[in-house]
């Protein structure tokens, strides 16, 4: 039998098993990712046209622009929140198939936002449509 020195009894004392520490960090990086695919954000299905269309003021389409400092402008003037829809009503008198087109500059609160287009749906409006100012 071999005799051991005190630094070889001690390195063999100090080897640690990595194994169990592993397989449990396996096991929760299968569990995260496992959970990871079942969560569903909870959001709003936003319908912004194509950035090869032409620009939204060139088709048949109702053309709402929403200014930073949420002031609400339509047909080159500026419209009160609470009569655009009356205003989209008669805009879609002439043609009830025309789309709605709210632009959006940079800075606009999403409050105001919503407003517009619940505005345009209650008016009667077939499609709402977004784009930001940016997408030029």
């Amino acid at each position: 039998m071999r005799r051991l020195g005190k630094n070889q009894e001690a390195d063999e004392q100090a080897d640690i098993d990595l194994t169990p520490m592993l397989d449990v960090v396996f096991i929760m990086l299968i569990f995260f990712i496992v959970v990871a695919s079942f969560i569903k954000e909870a959001g709003i299905e936003v319908n912004r046209p194509d950035k090869n269309q032409s620009d939204p003021s060139d088709a048949t389409s109702i053309l709402v622009n929403i200014r930073s400092d949420d002031q609400v402008w339509m047909e080159n003037r500026r419209v009160d929140g609470r009569a655009v829809r009356a205003n989209i009503q008669r805009l879609l008198a002439s043609d009830p198939e025309q789309g709605v087109t709210i632009k959006v500059e940079k800075g606009a609160t999403a409050n105001s936002v919503i407003n517009v287009a619940d505005s345009a749906r209650e008016a009667g409006a077939m499609s709402v449509n977004w784009a930001s100012a940016g997408d030029r």
